[in-house]
């Protein structure tokens, strides 16, 4: 398929009411307003596609760059072209799930997490943390940093309240993350969860609500889930 056909049939699957949705969620023009699992119809057709994924992404239609990202392919997406893309990245969906989704799928997002966790720019710091939680979430723990991982419990543990608003929801999502998925750091995530206590997080007038990372976490102990690692982080 081409972008132009793409395009044509993300917008016979537009539906208002998603479209409403996703504005009030902080999308903006162009969209159409399509629900992942259209999104999922039009993927099965494509596959994985380095090059269409690129184009469609450079659209700046919102639709079109959230379908690049469960079409992108993470053994042929650079750093730089992830770089490129958390730039671009300028609502929520894109910064907290397509853009760390793929970047955590290649060996890039490490390191790409620990830099744009240092940003200035709430949604690319935003980004870093997804980036790292969903990173900790598809690898073996002897893959991983675990010492790094647990340096950054402290941090979040010590900045999470005065941190700007959609960091403060992904920092909440990381210590989720790493209690659920590096079984050796359960515990610590367990005491930073504790000690972070609720996190405020302005929502935009939606019904969207901010886990209480300790309470997850004992779900996921009690469900003798911990260590359990996902395949994929996208979905």
């Amino acid at each position: 398929m081409t972008v132009a056909e793409i395009l044509k049939q993300l917008e016979e699957f537009g539906d208002e009411r998603t479209k409403k949705t996703l504005k009030r969620h902080g999308a903006k023009e162009p969209l159409f307003g399509v629900k992942v699992a259209d999104l999922k119809k039009i993927l099965k057709k494509t596959k994985k596609d380095h090059k269409l994924s690129l184009a469609l992404y450079e659209t700046g239609n919102s639709d079109a760059m959230y379908l690049a990202g469960l079409m992108a392919d993470e053994n042929q997406i650079t750093k730089e072209q992830l770089e490129d893309w958390v730039d671009k990245a300028y609502w929520y969906y894109l910064s907290e799930f397509t853009v760390p989704w793929v970047a955590a799928e290649t060996n890039h997002g490490f390191d790409l997490g620990l830099k744009w966790i240092k940003s200035k720019e709430e949604r690319i710091a935003a980004a870093g943390w997804a980036t790292l939680a969903s990173y900790a979430s598809i690898r073996e723990d002897e893959a991983l940093e675990v010492d790094a991982y647990s340096q950054l419990l402290d941090t979040v543990a010590c900045e999470i309240h005065s941190a700007q608003n959609r960091v403060r929801y992904t920092m909440n999502g990381f210590v989720i993350s790493v209690g659920a998925y590096i079984a050796e750091l359960t515990d610590k995530s367990m005491q930073a969860a504790t000690e972070i206590g609720k996190v405020k997080v302005e929502m935009g007038g939606t019904a969207c609500k901010v886990p209480v990372a300790k309470d997850y976490i004992q779900k996921i102990i009690d469900m003798e889930r911990v260590g359990k690692k996902k395949k994929v982080a996208r979905c």
